[in-house]
């Protein structure tokens, strides 16, 4: 039986500009890749090439510190420096730049498998962490941590093919042309896991994605693909939870708590290439959309590739972009640096032209109207907790329940008054962590945003 999430809005999709677009390799490589040594914005790794080596595809380059991922090199051929280079979380990151030289040489060390007989949970999550695997639809928290973190307290696991954004397609177009994949790779979470059921969550306006899984997963009790109502933020974590088993994540808690982990498609399909391909994670595939550009489409992008190289190939910009977004028109984040480059989190460039941002008249007094908290997943009364935000009232914030707040935009999106809500949100959040981690004590939200995302 479905659930409801509660609020929730239905913007203008905009993917048909992609979602017929077969995601191809790049048709020219990069000259040059820049690798940031972090993929959440922590603690960058710790390096373990200098410049002058030579490097090879898939070859470690950086050990985590903290909780973080290895990082291997997605090109071959020389490092060229590590220093501080701009990324896409904004300011400056210590990455790892390789010269290619176009030749893509495979680092030897992985190992192929005929068949996953025989091979135990505890060793799909070692090869899952040495492969450099994280999130890859949302904060890029590690997977094999997160594997760890539901041993013995999960018995079902939700693969997110949602993709609710607007404008994004390539997690569609994974499903379309790497459907065995998604579905081998999630039977291998599940053993990695421990849970006794799987379901792969799709939103019905992807019907043939539907109807390519189900035959691909050949009907087997094991795993089902569940089609989903199409409502943003169906994809995100805790609403895709509550809507497939009812229940709902409590308050500072994370998803494991409800007995539910959630990994995206892209996730599964790169689990499945290191248990079974031997291969690091090192590319993804990335959808580079918006009006500004000439020709928009689906490609399968090195990690460090620049931005501004995906443009080019899109054919450039036809007019100047209003905005350039890493992610989608919902929840993506500003860039400020073309040049920043592809990470394992990014799947999608998005340039929007003035119109498709549209009206975007100055902020107006709030008129009580209630439409935001109408619409917000997490039933928050986000006028309040804006209101305390402003007045630097953190604790009345933090009443409020601002950390629950899964930054989804649906109440800046609906907003007659065009009120930066959900910025007012994230300056507030941002500070209760500070006063928490001041005050030695946790925020409950380790992981700020869902894997499930999208």
């Amino acid at each position: 039986m479905l659930h409801r999430f509660f609020g929730g809005v239905h913007p203008i999709e905009h993917k048909d500009l992609t979602e017929q677009k077969a995601a191809v390799p790049l048709p020219e490589a990069p000259a040059q890749v820049v690798i940031p040594l972090s993929v959440n914005g922590g603690e960058p790794g710790l390096p373990l090439v200098a410049e002058g080596d030579s490097v090879k595809v898939g070859q470690q380059i950086a050990q985590p510190q903290g909780l973080g991922a290895p990082i291997h090199a997605s090109v071959s051929g020389k490092v060229s420096a590590v220093e501080s280079r701009s990324y896409g979380g904004g300011g400056k990151m210590l990455s790892v730049v390789i010269d290619n030289d176009f030749q893509d040489t495979p680092c030897p060390d992985g190992k192929r498998r005929s068949s996953a007989t025989g091979i135990t949970g505890g060793e799909i999550r070692k090869l899952i962490e040495d492969a450099g695997i994280v999130g890859m639809g949302g904060a890029g928290f590690p997977t094999s941590a997160k594997l760890e973190s539901g041993l013995g307290k999960v018995d079902t696991l939700i693969v997110n093919g949602c993709e609710c954004e607007p404008y994004i397609t390539s997690d569609y177009r994974l499903m379309l042309e790497r459907g065995e994949a998604v579905i081998e790779g999630a039977r291998l979470l599940a053993k990695a896991l421990g849970a006794q059921k799987t379901v792969i969550a799709v939103e019905t306006n992807k019907p043939d994605a539907i109807e390519l899984l189900r035959a691909q997963a050949g009907g087997e009790e094991d795993l089902r693909v569940q089609p989903l109502r199409t409502r943003y933020p169906q994809g995100a974590e805790k609403q895709l939870i509550q809507t497939l088993t009812g229940r709902q994540v409590p308050s500072g808690k994370l998803p494991v708590e409800t007995g539910c982990l959630v990994f995206n498609v892209a996730t599964a399909a790169a689990v499945w290439e290191a248990v079974m391909e031997g291969k690091a994670l090192t590319r993804r595939y990335v959808t580079v959309t918006g009006g500004a550009l000439v020709r928009p489409m689906n490609v399968i992008a090195p990690v460090g590739t620049p931005v501004s190289w995906l443009i080019k190939l899109a054919g450039g910009f036809q007019m100047p972009p209003d905005r350039v977004l890493l992610g989608g028109a919902m929840m993506g984040t500003p860039l400020y640096d073309l040049d920043a480059p592809v990470m394992k989190t990014t799947n999608c460039v998005l340039c929007l032209t003035g119109d498709e941002v549209g009206r975007q008249d100055p902020a107006q007094a709030c008129i009580r109207c209630g439409k935001c908290a109408e619409v917000c997943p997490m039933k928050l009364a986000p006028l309040f907790i804006r209101m305390n935000a402003e007045k630097r009232r953190w604790e009345a914030a933090r009443a409020l329940h601002a950390m629950d707040c899964i930054e989804c935009g649906c109440c800046g999106y609906i907003c007659p008054a065009r009120l930066p809500l959900v910025q007012s949100f994230r300056m507030a959040k941002a500070a209760i962590r500070e006063e928490k981690s001041r005050s030695g004590a946790g925020t409950g939200e380790e992981q700020k945003k869902g894997e499930g995302e999208g």
